[in-house]
């Protein structure tokens, strides 16, 4: 079973939030909202697979959707957690988004910082780049270009360090695994992009997110379950470069009726 941490409501609460980090992360990029949400909700911090506290898988191993999120799903029953709020950033948006399509019953209302949606010009040739050279470089040096690629600014320094010190811990077949699974990213996003969700979506991005914020804009037009709100000074790893707007946004959304 996935590493997971529990933290008990101050208010005794019934209510849940799940939070799903991104590619190269793990459960300790949520620590800002840890402090903050303990005071109303019940939260349930996961590790992925082969991130932070997970076991890694034995070799063999090929990664699905589907398998990452049965390893969720199995962290839930064994804690009684029949629904929950979900959060996402990054790579974790995905995964809710396409836990929708398999649990929609387990899902309460969601949030996703930093939402992937769709791959620009740049992203898709990155995801080529990547490819061709993951066999003859160290996964971190492709890790790094990546984050300074993704999360360029000044603004973005303190995401940009902690999510590098966080992957430097993953084992370069772990990566290899990972990225293997971002070769079926594009047509999973393709059916979230067709398909309404039916859960209450918040989009909260980054003004500077550059390479996924526009897809958001587009989508929130026609997905009218779902809205947007863009944060100052703050790129793709948004909880992190803007946590107490970030929490307070969040915080506003899941108390609404």
């Amino acid at each position: 079973m996935l590493y997971h941490s529990i933290y008990i409501a101050e208010n005794r609460s019934n209510k849940w939030i799940t939070f799903i980090h991104g590619a190269g992360g793990n459960s300790s990029i949520w620590l800002n909202q840890v402090r903050f949400f303990k005071a109303y909700f019940n939260i349930l911090l996961i590790d992925l697979r082969g991130h932070g506290k997970s076991e890694v898988s034995p070799n063999e191993t090929e990664y699905t959707f589907k398998i990452i999120i049965d390893d969720i799903i199995n962290v839930l029953d064994h804690n009684k957690i029949k629904k929950s709020h979900f959060v996402g950033i990054s790579l974790g948006s995905i995964i809710i988004q396409k836990m929708i399509q398999l649990h929609s019953n387990r899902v309460q209302k969601i949030g996703l910082g930093g939402a992937i949606l769709n791959l620009n010009f740049q992203s898709r040739f990155l995801m080529f780049m990547s490819k061709l050279t993951q066999s003859i470089l160290p996964f971190i040096w492709i890790y790094i270009f990546l984050a300074y690629v993704i999360m360029p600014y000044k603004a973005h320094r303190k995401s940009r360090a902690i999510f590098i010190k966080e992957a430097k811990k993953i084992s370069h077949a772990e990566f290899g695994r990972w990225y293997k699974l971002t070769a079926t990213i594009l047509p999973l996003l393709a059916t979230i992009r067709d398909k309404q969700l039916k859960p209450p979506t918040l989009y909260i991005m980054g003004i500077q997110d550059y390479m996924f914020l526009p897809f958001v804009k587009k989508i929130i037009i026609v997905h009218h379950n779902s809205s947007l709100i863009t944060l100052p000074n703050s790129g793709h790893v948004v909880n992190i470069d803007q946590p107490d707007l970030f929490n307070d946004h969040l915080l506003n959304f899941f108390l609404k009726d």
